[in-house]
């Protein structure tokens, strides 16, 4: 699904639509009908981690403009380089696939927001999913079958000011209650508890395990874990006690800068480079490794790693205090600062 610097832009290409009427409605979906948006007004919209969360209420007046996401030289930089509100989703060489159990959207709560109170849609984005402005998504590659198909929106909103957003492949659920956020563990957020992640990842489990855990590292994704644990020279099942604090702080500061890198580069419009996801040979010229990692009757992922640049600790192996990708990541703050 995709990461966190992903859903930020999302939220980005939605914020400008925030105190519009939804004036005409489309989409695919049978299990949220896209009729019941008719006339409704979007009053906010926040995003944590991989969640973003849209409110819309049947009056106009509009109460809050949703959380900052972004330090403001980021948001300058976003409006500056954008251009046009447009996100294409991480896979966009492949169309979106519609998750098991019917067309990736169910609803709670009903069809509706009901009794003139407000509801919040929390969007939970699939494996390609995405969301497009004034414009729709359009096929790379013809399918198995041969058919250059456009992929089908699950659900479209036109909005009275002349623009409409598309929304591919992605599950919806209204909830009557304000969304939980808490940056503290947003790794996109300024305010981002280092010492939080710090003692997570300081556990006896392997660090990769650990680094997926939404609850200290919230959109962090299978992308930023591999090129974090390779830039940090560590292995991905190495035990977080066995590492000391200052590799523990190399790995959180690769964690920040890589991710903060990738959306500033979603803003420049700049493809993200990885050094070892999905790569046969690490930089370094030597062979990676590909395996399916995961915590026993958890959800395996696969991950790459180089057996030379990240060698896996034992207990008595004497712990390695240098990482050996040397000078130290800059933080969140110092990358928002700094230019392009």
């Amino acid at each position: 699904m995709p990461e966190g610097p992903s859903v930020r832009k999302f939220h980005h290409l939605v914020s400008p639509f925030v105190g519009q009427q939804v004036v005409k409605t489309g989409g695919s979906s049978k299990k949220l009908n896209p009729a019941g948006f008719q006339s409704l007004w979007l009053q906010d919209t926040q995003v944590h981690g991989k969640k973003l969360f849209l409110r819309f209420d049947p009056d106009e007046e509009i109460v809050s403009a949703g959380n900052n996401p972004l330090s403001e030289p980021l948001q300058k930089e976003w409006k500056e380089e954008a251009g046009h509100h447009q996100e294409v989703s991480e896979q966009s060489s492949q169309s979106p696939g519609v998750p098991s159990g019917g067309d990736g959207l169910r609803c709670l709560w009903g069809d509706t927001p009901a009794g003139g109170a407000e509801r919040w849609l929390q969007v939970s984005f699939g494996l390609f999913g995405s969301i497009w402005g004034n414009e729709f998504s359009r096929a790379k590659k013809a399918n198995k079958r041969g058919d250059w198909r456009d992929p089908v929106p699950r659900l479209v909103l036109h909005f009275g000011g002349g623009g409409f957003l598309a929304f591919y492949n992605c599950q919806m659920v209204w909830s009557s209650s304000s969304p939980v956020v808490r940056p503290t563990s947003d790794i996109l957020s300024e305010k981002f508890h280092r010492g939080q992640a710090l003692e997570a990842l300081g556990r006896e489990q392997p660090v990769c395990y650990t680094l997926l855990d939404q609850r200290y590292f919230s959109g962090l994704g299978n992308i930023i874990k591999n090129e974090a644990l390779f830039r940090a020279g560590i292995h991905p099942l190495s035990p977080g006690s066995l590492l000391g604090l200052p590799r523990l702080e190399a790995l959180v500061d690769h964690v920040v800068a890589f991710s903060a890198g990738w959306l500033r580069g979603k803003f420049q419009g700049r493809q993200q480079h990885t050094q070892i996801y999905q790569k046969e040979w690490c930089p370094a010229g030597h062979q990676v490794v590909k395996e399916a990692l995961g915590p026993p009757g958890g959800f395996q992922r696969l991950t790459w790693w180089c057996p030379q640049c990240q060698p896996r600790l034992s207990l008595d192996e004497p712990e390695q205090v240098v990482p050996s990708s040397g000078a130290r990541a800059p933080s969140t703050q110092s990358l928002a600062l700094e230019g392009p």
